[in-house]
């Protein structure tokens, strides 16, 4: 029998097991690992809508198959937030589906849209699931450098110029992970105005737009014109609880809405009843949510930067996306974050997992509290000080 599977050969070993791996064999032998590894949010879900899905649950017509697309009362939630976050206006019927999460959602408009020999564009670094998701549908990859919205909408011309066949398709993620970098509606314009002069189908990764530390961050769908060529995948596990779903232009939307039809019969009705209470109730959650983590990310950035390792404070996201230190960067961000957990017991995912333009680098997500995070910055400390990385004294200590 041929356990040579077609498409289990075009998947790499995926390159942050290896770091889960080292993880739990150090914590079966009792090592405290503080685990920066994984964007795994650690806040519970808020009270009000977690006493909405006991209600819910508890009501005997409520556990039978929900609906594929998503129940009308959450779809018509997911357009009021649209309005009232993005002055955007969709059709809860044609321009809105709900899905299991975006990474699901990504995943199935991948299999509807992309055939064997398409070639897509997307962002490099990037989450992995907006390469692989085409891949495993059987498309090609063309990684475009993005450290920047600027340098991603530099090179899309040269990608699309050396590609065969053209693109059909093209992935964009801000804020983004793993980078945090984050855009303004000027770059959503451009990257519209690029995607109809070259007939692409746009996807838009909208993950962490509730998590911004500056400015709010903005839609594609703001811009005029979007709707004919774009949709956006968002998640709601960010702020609220495990729910996603896709916005945008109708015939995308369509076209996961036929795939999803025959794969699932939607999420467990008490847990969309539950998201129509996120997003209708109040929202002061969402605030308490964004102030933890802006505080965590200014804790990690002062107790790494004191320890020898310079973190550059993102904008946005529950990520940092910061360079191997220098005398360090030869080992390769795999080397280096197996180093960092056997010796001092943090947990990284290496840059290399992202794309080939992430091996210098390494995210750290903002999913351990400010206690935690200080520690590992103390672990740091000594890891890099035994290979002779100093580490760097406030200025108003300096000065004294």
């Amino acid at each position: 029998m041929n356990t040579d599977f077609h498409k289990i050969r075009r998947l790499p070993p995926y390159v942050f097991e290896q770091v889960n791996r080292t993880k739990a064999a150090l914590r079966a032998k009792g090592a405290d690992i503080i685990d920066l590894g994984m964007g795994n949010p650690d806040l519970p879900t808020p009270k009000h809508i977690v006493d909405k899905l006991i209600e819910t649950a508890r009501k005997p017509d409520v556990n039978g198959y929900s609906a594929s697309r998503g129940i009308p009362g959450l779809r018509r939630a997911l357009t009021d937030y649209y309005k009232r976050r993005f002055g955007v206006s969709l059709d809860k019927d044609r321009e809105v589906i709900v899905t299991l999460g975006s990474k699901e959602g990504f995943a199935n408009l991948a299999q509807a849209i992309s055939a064997p020999g398409d070639v897509i564009l997307a962002p490099d670094p990037s989450y992995p699931l907006h390469h692989f998701g085409f891949i495993i549908a059987g498309a090609s990859i063309r990684g475009v450098p993005a450290h920047t919205p600027e340098q991603y909408l530099s090179n899309l011309g040269r990608a699309v110029k050396y590609s065969v066949p053209p693109p059909t398709a093209m992935v964009l993620c801000f804020p983004s992970n793993p980078t945090a970098a984050v855009c303004d509606l000027d770059f959503y314009k451009e990257a519209v105005k690029f995607a109809k002069k070259h007939d692409l189908w746009v996807l838009s990764d909208l993950a962490y737009n509730e998590i911004y530390f500056e400015e709010p961050t903005p839609s594609i769908l703001q811009v005029d014109g979007a709707k004919d060529i774009a949709v956006e995948f968002t998640t709601m596990s960010k702020t609220y609880s495990r729910m996603g779903f896709v916005a945008g232009n109708e015939k995308l939307v369509g076209a996961l809405a036929r795939v999803k039809s025959y794969l699932d019969y939607g999420a467990y009705t008490p847990i969309q009843v539950a998201a129509v209470a996120a997003l209708d109730g109040p929202q002061a959650c969402v605030d308490e949510t964004r102030a933890i983590y802006k505080a965590r990310r200014d804790v990690l950035v002062d107790s790494f930067t004191r320890a020898g390792w310079p973190v550059p404070s993102p904008k946005a996201s529950m990520f940092a996306w910061a360079p191997i230190p220098e005398q360090l960067r030869h080992l390769g961000s795999l080397e280096f974050a197996l180093q960092l957990i056997n010796e001092a017991h943090v947990a990284v995912a290496p840059g290399a997992g992202f794309g080939e333009h992430g091996d210098d680098y390494v995210r750290i997500a903002l999913v351990e509290n400010e206690q935690r995070i200080r520690q590992a910055g103390r672990n740091i400390r000594k890891f890099l000080a035994s290979r002779g990385v100093k580490e760097i004294k406030p200025v108003a200590a300096a000065a004294e």
